[in-house]
């Protein structure tokens, strides 16, 4: 072959690399149960298969941090040996400055999980694994927020593979890269074969947590912990309860507006009262 072929077959393979490069699908995991946690190892393991992967996580477990940032502290970023970056911070805190100036580029996709434990009804509210997603999707980028129904990690490996089947899926679908949406999946803890197939649902409900737990310290000081989050309360079918309990995989889209538009008329009549001062009827 000349050396003008040569250069010509360099340049094209050069092309080919870089087009393949910045057409490869990239993805920002995150979650928040911690970077070591195994949840975090095997999703990036299965996603690193299907797409570029960056892990951006919190140093330590902050389960229930739902959406909340650190505004009042330093935020520091460390990576570990595997290539995890870590932050002190919250799963929201990891996702708002990896996409506002440390990854310096913008991902295609954010993943956060794989939780130890369900993230189903009420639970999304308080969910540190939610929060992670949302973030993501508050800036424009679709988002999914992955748990498995029990804790203890027992088939962590059969739900990473689930994870990145469907986001291989929606890939396929063009999907992702399209305007942002925000799904929160739940995996029971089974072996693949014994998954039955995706259920679109609705979000349960739950009752209200257990009661406080007290206990005296060494000093003599009431300490409270949180109690466990309440049993299923709204588990009919069409639930999110309901399909993991019957082996689904269940999936709900989520959304940010929190307006009770069902009840806009109601308080509009309301809200007129007040604005003009009116003092309420008298009871009879």
């Amino acid at each position: 072959m000349s050396d003008a072929a040569i250069a010509t077959c360099g340049a094209r393979m050069r092309a080919y690399n870089r087009a393949t490069r910045y057409s490869t699908m990239k993805i920002l995991i995150s979650n928040d149960d911690g970077y070591q946690a195994p949840g975090i190892v095997a999703l990036h393991a299965a996603l690193a298969a299907v797409a570029d992967v960056e892990v951006v996580a919190p140093e330590h477990n902050n389960s229930a941090k739902s959406n909340a940032l650190t505004l009042h502290s330093p935020l520091y970023v460390h990576t570990a040996s595997n290539g995890f970056r870590y932050v002190n911070g919250t799963p929201a805190d990891c996702v708002h400055i990896a996409l506002t100036g440390l990854l310096g580029y913008r991902p295609d996709l954010v993943v956060s999980g794989i939780n130890n434990g369900a993230n189903m009804g009420d639970d999304t509210i308080y969910s540190g694994t939610v929060g992670a997603a949302m973030e993501g999707y508050l800036f424009g980028i679709p988002a999914i927020a992955f748990s498995q129904v029990d804790k203890g990690w027992g088939e962590i490996e059969a739900a990473a593979q689930k994870a990145a089947e469907i986001v291989r899926q929606m890939t396929a679908r063009k999907l992702v890269g399209e305007a942002p949406w925000l799904l929160n999946i739940n995996i029971p803890n089974l072996p693949l074969h014994a998954m039955r197939s995706l259920k679109l649902c609705r979000l349960g409900r739950r009752h209200a947590a257990e009661r406080v737990i007290t206990q005296e310290s060494p000093r003599g000081e009431v300490m409270y912990w949180i109690g466990s989050a309440g049993a299923a309360k709204d588990d009919a079918e069409g639930t999110d309860f309901h399909a993991t309990a019957a082996g689904h995989v269940a999936i709900t889209p989520l959304k940010v507006d929190l307006t009770d538009h069902q009840n806009l008329g109601y308080w509009a009549q309301t809200a007129a009262h007040l604005a003009a001062g009116e003092a309420p009827p008298e009871s009879v």
